[in-house]
């Protein structure tokens, strides 16, 4: 079900295109998968170097990005380790160092680092577009000098909605009532932690990425969280042994442009040890709460099998 990338299977075959992207097709879904390379052509009228993953994602039923278009969706944003950098390149190592974009098949492709230029981390992302236009993401890491200062590797993901109605974002509770995650600002109780991870990440004060450590009040029972922007939703969802943190921002992309996020840690890491980790993305029409839960159900139970 979950596959290898390339960096943990070499005998994978793969392209590289000319183009820094990719147009993958299925179902009723359209993505272009992309390097940070900056892009400005027929398909991307300006994508802005620095970001990765998703630069376009749309459906049948709407024909207009769901990204802000400089920008993307799952996007690789940080790889930390709660040092406080107040280098900006530092701070956003994943865009500041060259990407390959190796495309597998018709539905299939990767974008992968070699080991970068401060943390040493090399890293490969499979997006995959199943049957039903769903968006598999495998991500398989290796650290490959012990650079990570706390022992840990904090790896975070953003995805920038292009102008929804509503900025807010949606799940389970502890208690399976369903809570609205809304931040006030920009990195104030911005991020939701599942119930029982009281896990603490040591870190530097004041961190300057504040939306990383600042926990809200609110605790996730089920992995997996949905947006609406104009009648769909983009729902994103993960394994439970994973333990993500959901992140938000009402302004991450911009005045009215929210970030739908998520950040994975890794404890205890090792060198040349690769780490892997599987979520999937699914955009569809949105009726109500409870008819996304139904219509997602499939991909959260075999998330969930992957646990």
């Amino acid at each position: 079900m979950f596959c290898a990338t390339t960096l943990s299977d070499r005998s994978i075959r793969y392209t590289v295109p000319a183009r820094p992207y990719v147009v993958l097709s299925r179902g009723d879904v359209e993505a272009v998968i992309v390097t940070n390379e900056a892009v400005k052509d027929e398909v991307l009228a300006d994508h802005r170097a620095g970001y990765s993953g998703v630069a376009l994602l749309r459906h049948k039923k709407r024909r207009e990005n769901l990204f802000v278009p400089n920008y993307a969706g799952l996007n690789f944003e940080h790889i930390l380790d709660g040092t406080a950098h107040t280098e900006r390149k530092l701070q956003f190592e994943p865009r500041n160092w060259p990407m390959e974009l190796r495309v597998i098949n018709k539905h299939t492709a990767e974008i992968c680092q070699s080991p970068t230029f401060h943390h040493a981390l090399e890293s490969c992302q499979r997006y995959e577009l199943l049957r039903d236009g769903v968006i598999q993401l495998t991500i398989e890491v290796a650290a490959r000098r012990e650079t990570f200062r706390n022992g840990y590797i904090n790896l975070f993901w953003a995805s920038y909605i292009d102008k929804p109605e509503s900025l807010d974002i949606h799940f389970r509770g502890a208690g399976s009532e369903w809570i609205r995650g809304v931040t006030p600002a920009h990195g104030v109780e911005s991020t939701h932690r599942a119930a029982g991870d009281d896990r603490v990440f040591a870190h530097d004060e004041p961190f300057p990425l504040t939306l990383v450590f600042n926990n809200s009040k609110h605790s996730y029972g089920e992995p997996w969280f949905f947006g609406v922007s104009h009648g769909l939703a983009f729902v994103q969802m993960f394994r439970p042994k994973d333990r993500v943190r959901i992140t938000q921002s009402p302004s991450g992309g911009g005045r009215g442009n929210p970030a739908w996020d998520f950040q994975y840690f890794v404890e205890g890491y090792k060198p040349d040890t690769i780490y892997q980790f599987v979520m999937r993305a699914a955009y569809l029409p949105f009726v109500s709460a409870e008819q996304i839960e139904k219509a997602t159900r499939k991909h959260r139970r075999q998330l969930n099998a992957g646990s």
